[in-house]
């Protein structure tokens, strides 16, 4: 769960500079069909939100196998053809957008054949998702409503990406990610102290708390940026953050 102050940091310039690249530009080059980078732009998108919907699915009753091969065919179906003709930015978020959408395909039950599902004549795409029923059975065992889960995977599923980014900025500078993690989703730690994680690293507590607070500004704006690429204009991001607090039960 992200520190309040990370979420709330403004990110500046380098959000802006981002918010030019957004999901929903992926799904306007998916909608174009002469696009040679749409089934890219789809497998991006696949392998990053593929288990809340899935989990969306499975809260809803559908069985494990139904909701894998409803969740592939959902975005199977975002490239048929007119598909994504009516598909507009600005009528919502683009986490409202997928959720609508997936809603539709599961009520109107619109199945492939089973040799199509199994990739007989059909493209196949490069899903990331590991064991996602795995996953969903350690779900805690409470009486969530399916949008609810599909909330809170989607905001933890956005947290993941943003601490995935800054720990390859870690990495790519040297800094030592791992030890200063603790502090940067909690400012009491988890476990080591300040004193005996400077020690560790031959550092100040004063210079350890400095570049603790200079992560936690990065990753604000890190994960400002990974906010709003998933809305529509920069005007939303903070109302989406707002709502992404609520989510994660901050």
């Amino acid at each position: 769960m992200p520190y309040d102050e990370t979420i709330n940091s403004q990110g500046g310039s380098r959000g802006s500079a981002r918010f030019s690249t957004t999901h929903w530009t992926l799904v306007m080059r998916a909608r174009d069909e002469r696009s040679d980078g749409a089934d890219e732009a789809l497998e991006s998108l696949c392998n990053t939100y593929w288990y809340p919907l899935y989990a969306f699915l499975r809260r809803s009753g559908n069985s494990a196998e139904d909701a894998q091969d409803l969740t592939q065919d959902f975005f199977h179906q975002l490239l048929e053809k007119g598909r994504l003709d009516a598909v507009d930015p600005a009528r919502g978020k683009f986490r409202s957008f997928l959720l609508a959408s997936i809603k539709n395909l599961a009520n109107t039950q619109w199945k492939w054949a089973n040799a199509q599902k199994r990739g007989g004549g059909v493209h196949v795409l490069s899903i990331d998702a590991g064991d996602p029923e795995t996953r969903y059975l350690r779900e805690p065992a409470h009486f969530d409503t399916p949008e609810k889960l599909y909330e809170q995977r989607w905001a933890q599923t956005l947290v993941a990406r943003a601490l995935d980014r800054i720990k390859m900025e870690c990495a790519s500078q040297g800094k030592p990610f791992e030890d200063l993690k603790s502090f940067l989703m909690d400012s009491r730690g988890s476990g080591a102290s300040y004193a005996q994680v400077a020690e560790k690293l031959g550092v100040s507590e004063g210079a350890l708390k400095s570049s603790i607070h200079r992560l936690r500004r990065r990753y604000g704006e890190i994960f400002r940026e990974e906010v709003a690429m998933t809305v529509s204009t920069p005007e939303e991001v903070d109302e989406e953050l707002h709502w992404l607090l609520e989510a994660l039960g901050k």
